[in-house]
């Protein structure tokens, strides 16, 4: 069903995939959008127990194009430096394809909002802010879940030559 890799000696292992994933601020969500046009948002993220977890409005471009087709990408780049004596770029990324739903349970929803929020704010005085927060907006900010069909990770040939 999923392509494999066309440069194998790249591709990242599993275990480098998921601590990518665990490391990057931000990724693209890439969705079905409007007239057949793909639309790719970049958002903040948490990886959390083998899933992607993404929050935004309850309204909009991106929530009408998961609603609609549920088959989703997400791409998270680690590293990218420029080599320009080799007109190249070393580079590090993560591309994931999965099934976003939108969560309903609203305990879910706030343990991911909680998870999402000490991500970003991982210092002990922040607990009591993310939980205020997350109690203020909870119930009403909308929660994306992507479930991982396949995902791998691929660096450049000077990374690979670096041994970085």
């Amino acid at each position: 069903m999923f392509r494999t890799m066309r440069r194998s000696k790249q591709q990242l292992s599993q275990e480098l995939c998921e601590a990518i994933l665990n490391k990057g601020s931000y990724g693209i969500l890439s969705v079905h959008g409007d007239d057949g046009y793909p639309y790719g948002i970049p958002m903040s993220y948490v990886y959390y127990q083998g899933k992607i977890y993404l929050h935004g409005a309850d309204a909009g471009h991106r929530r009408d194009a998961i609603s609609r087709d549920t088959h989703v990408s997400f791409c998270v780049i680690d590293k990218s430096d420029v080599v320009a004596e080799a007109l190249t770029v070393a580079y590090r990324s993560v591309i994931l394809f999965g099934q976003a739903s939108f969560m309903a349970d609203t305990l879910e929803k706030r343990q991911a909002l909680t998870v999402l929020g000490k991500k970003y704010a991982p210092q002990p005085a922040m607990e009591e802010h993310i939980r205020q927060s997350v109690e203020r907006s909870g119930a009403t900010v909308s929660m994306i879940e992507i479930t991982i069909d396949h995902m791998t990770g691929k660096q450049g040939l000077q990374l690979m030559k670096q041994g970085i």
